[in-house]
């Protein structure tokens, strides 16, 4: 979440005017993420989450990622529903942008997981994928390895200047794992972006996953392989076997990996730390910066790859441990 697009309260009370959901109380910038435009509401009805849609958003995924959501809460995912207008849509215009409201989730996201939260969000995961079995839409993932050659050429003019020798260690990278991507393994929906900012907690229990505004339609394995870059790794980007295990475990848990998942597993965590790493290359160089933007290093996942880089089966990420 962030803030790219400044509102007025009279806009916004216009825009209101199109919802049931009472008096306007207070509103507020969420400056965390780098997406999209975030605002906390609270209304005479409750608390909402108002999100501007910016950037890689295209207004025509958003009946998806909305879509989505209901199809979840209807199968027991906890996630935030989208707030209905009146007139029985979930999308529309504010300061220019397309926008919607959605409902606000209780609890908070842990800046330290633990290997409890971990096993909780790989069960959480797979009840996730399980879910959106047979969700009817489908959308093609807009990051998927296809679009990591295009990415990386609007990034690399600066590549170096962010550390020396980069741009040639990104291109063996880049070549090695897109001649190797694995094919014929289990696909669907997934969320595709499961941080520790987009799993709430309350107390040591899950209480909802959110933000899947870059839910798509893709291997089921390499959305596992995200949520190992993203939660299994220490501020000093020493891999925690424990934690590994955890996720590995609580996701299996629930959906067992095929051999063939197991044997890709490294080649797809390295993929991931590649694509997460272009993205934020890009917004390191591009975007402004600004009070309410907040943008992150890409030098972390450049170290994420190097230890995929080097790893040889998945045992070493603590598959199979108990």
């Amino acid at each position: 979440m962030a803030v790219y697009t400044d509102i007025c309260e009279e806009d916004l009370g216009v825009f209101l005017a199109s919802y049931s959901l009472g008096e306007l109380l207070s509103f507020k910038g969420i400056a965390e993420g780098t997406e999209n435009s975030n605002f906390l509401l609270h209304t005479s009805t409750g608390a909402y989450i108002l999100t501007l849609y910016e950037r890689r958003v295209d207004k025509a995924d958003l009946p998806f990622f909305l879509g989505l959501m209901e199809h979840l809460a209807r199968k027991g995912i906890n996630c935030p529903l989208p707030v209905h207008r009146r007139d029985g849509d979930v999308i529309g215009v504010l300061a220019g942008r397309p926008a919607a409201i959605i409902t606000f989730l209780e609890g908070v996201w842990v800046r330290r997981s633990t290997p409890e939260h971990c096993r909780a969000v790989g069960r959480a995961l797979a009840e996730m994928h399980e879910a959106a079995a047979d969700f009817p839409m489908r959308r093609e993932n807009s990051l998927s390895p296809s679009a990591w050659g295009r990415l990386w050429e609007e990034a690399k003019p600066g590549a170096d200047e962010v550390e020396p020798g980069l741009v040639g260690e990104v291109e063996a990278n880049l070549e090695e794992i897109l001649r190797r991507w694995p094919s014929g393994l289990l696909a669907g929906v997934i969320h595709a972006d499961l941080f520790p900012d987009n799993v709430f907690f309350l107390g040591k229990e899950l209480s909802g996953l959110i933000d899947f505004y870059f839910a798509c339609n893709d291997l089921l394995a390499y959305d596992l392989a995200i949520c190992l870059n993203a939660w299994c790794f220490e501020k000093d980007i020493s891999f925690n076997l424990t934690k590994g295990a955890a996720l590995l475990g609580g996701y299996q848990s629930v959906r067992p990996l095929t051999p063939e998942e197991i044997e890709a597993l490294p080649l797809l965590a390295r993929g991931a730390a590649l694509r997460f790493m272009l993205t934020r290359l890009y917004d390191w160089l591009t975007i402004p910066d600004g009070p309410m933007v907040q943008k992150r290093d890409p030098m972390e996942y450049v170290r994420r790859m190097r230890f995929h880089r080097q790893i040889a089966s998945a045992s070493e990420y603590g598959i199979g441990i108990s």
